[in-house]
């Protein structure tokens, strides 16, 4: 059985069309329903709400639940200019932030955006935490001033899935490059033809 129940990807083609699609049933079979007789699992990211009727999250008609399904696009003169994403529970907004701002703070290709130590605060997969897990390629002295700041740190494996897993197409318009990158943590790919 694969693990996971998030898919992710995103498109580009020589005409300008691109998207970034992601895809859950959040729990191994979603809801448990099937979409008639199409086999395709119904999801079940209604189970955030709260039947606490004082809670802001409450169930109630034409109220949409709380998620972390985030496709992103960036534009630029009304083009895209990078189509990316993330899997990973709650950890998806830090890592889509992470990844942004290493393209556009640091220049990073995307490939070393994707690649780059990754770390994650809090919750994530449903777990109650407030700690910060870092990957084990961040360096010793980051550690050590984190820990000297009172972050609760707490250091996970090099390559640790659980911190998610992130694909990226970034689009030259002047020059018609395409430069696209996945994530090692995952099982994806970046193709061009």
């Amino acid at each position: 059985m694969p693990d996971g129940d998030t898919v992710h990807f995103c498109v580009a083609d020589a005409n300008g069309l691109v998207v970034s699609n992601i895809q859950s049933i959040y729990h191994d079979f979603g809801s448990c329903f099937v979409g008639g007789d199409t086999g395709i699992l119904m999801q079940n990211r209604g189970s955030f709400f709260s039947l606490d009727t004082n809670h802001p999250n409450r169930l109630e008609p034409k109220k949409k639940t709380f998620h972390t399904i985030i496709p992103a696009m960036l534009m630029k003169d009304n083009k895209p200019v990078l189509a990316y994403g993330t899997m990973g529970g709650e950890g998806q907004p830090q890592t889509q932030a992470a990844i942004l701002t290493r393209i556009l703070d640091f220049n990073f290709n995307v490939q070393q955006a994707i690649e780059a130590p990754r770390w994650l605060m809090g919750r994530t997969w449903g777990m109650a935490t407030r700690d910060l897990f870092l990957e084990s390629r961040i360096s010793d002295e980051i550690v050590r001033e984190l820990k000297l700041r009172s972050h609760p740190t707490k250091m996970v494996a090099q390559w640790e899935s659980t911190l998610g897993h992130a694909q990226v197409i970034r689009i030259n318009h002047e020059s018609g490059f395409y430069e696209g990158g996945a994530d090692p943590r995952g099982d994806g790919a970046a193709m061009g033809f």
